[in-house]
């Protein structure tokens, strides 16, 4: 726990420029994946495996800033979208490059650290259900 919250502290510090945190960022990132550059709140909450509550916050907070912007599902009216703009997906581009910089935190740690770092946490993620197309890939 105490080295997540080392992580998200540096991850935060190189987005502090762009205005948002890695709770946010992870949003946008969620987004730009999307086929469509949409994703209903509820799918959000889901896929980041956080409360709505937080997914509302992060949305006013992104929506405020212009960098997405709540449209309702054409499909089913009671949904709302959060729909990424073209200024989200730019500030995206640039915040990625940034975490990039730093090696989303580990920079500090020798390439072969990091390397084995990641192994051994995709094994847990693995483990967890994180990767079910995982199988078929190895």
């Amino acid at each position: 726990m105490r080295v997540q919250q080392l992580l998200i502290s540096a991850l935060d510090a190189q987005l502090k420029s762009f205005g948002i945190t890695f709770a946010r960022y992870e949003v946008l990132v969620l987004l730009t994946f999307s086929q469509r550059g949409e994703l209903a709140l509820s799918k959000i909450g889901k896929r980041l495996m956080v409360h709505p509550t937080s997914v509302t916050n992060a949305i006013d907070r992104l929506e405020a800033q212009g960098l997405v912007k709540r449209v309702p599902d054409s499909s089913d009216r009671r949904k709302v979208l959060a729909s990424i703009t073209d200024q989200g997906r730019q500030v995206t581009i640039e915040a990625t490059k940034a975490l990039n910089s730093v090696s989303f935190g580990i920079a500090e740690q020798p390439r072969e650290a990091q390397e084995k770092l990641y192994e051994l946490l995709r094994k847990l993620r693995m483990a967890a259900g994180d990767f079910p197309w995982s199988n078929r890939m190895e």
